[in-house]
């Protein structure tokens, strides 16, 4: 992957980032529920104690927008304000998470993303 493409996914996590929590700001329930759930999705982390490969797959179910972007979906059809302040966080999560470089995971290794390598395995490039 080109430092181009990367960063530029960067800035699309970043303008994520920005457009969920302005949406947020006009239509979510607060900003304590928000400062609560933010990291929530991070909890996938945990898969990662039963291996690299069950850890990718649950890191990449809790970083994906289709699960966020259903979720809002379906809370404005059924009028839910609730569910769509719920993705919108887990969306401001996700858009965070992409602008810092942290993308989805590879079964290989937690360092290897779709939008490079990260951590211990970049370092290990340098070295």
């Amino acid at each position: 992957m080109t430092v181009v493409a990367s960063g530029w996914q960067r800035l699309e996590g970043l303008a994520l980032l920005a457009i969920a929590a302005f949406a947020y700001a006009r239509f979510g329930q607060g900003w304590g529920l928000f400062a609560v759930l933010f990291l929530a999705p991070d909890l996938s982390f945990a898969g990662y104690l039963a291996g690299p490969r069950l850890g990718a797959l649950t890191y990449n179910l809790a970083h994906s927008l289709i699960a966020p972007l259903l979720l809002a979906g379906a809370g404005l059809v059924a009028d839910q304000s609730l569910a769509v302040a719920l993705a919108l966080i887990w969306l401001a999560h996700i858009g965070f998470d992409r602008a810092l470089g942290y993308g989805l995971k590879s079964p290989l290794d937690f360092g290897v993303t779709h939008l490079g390598l990260i951590g211990k395995a970049r370092r290990g490039l340098s070295a």
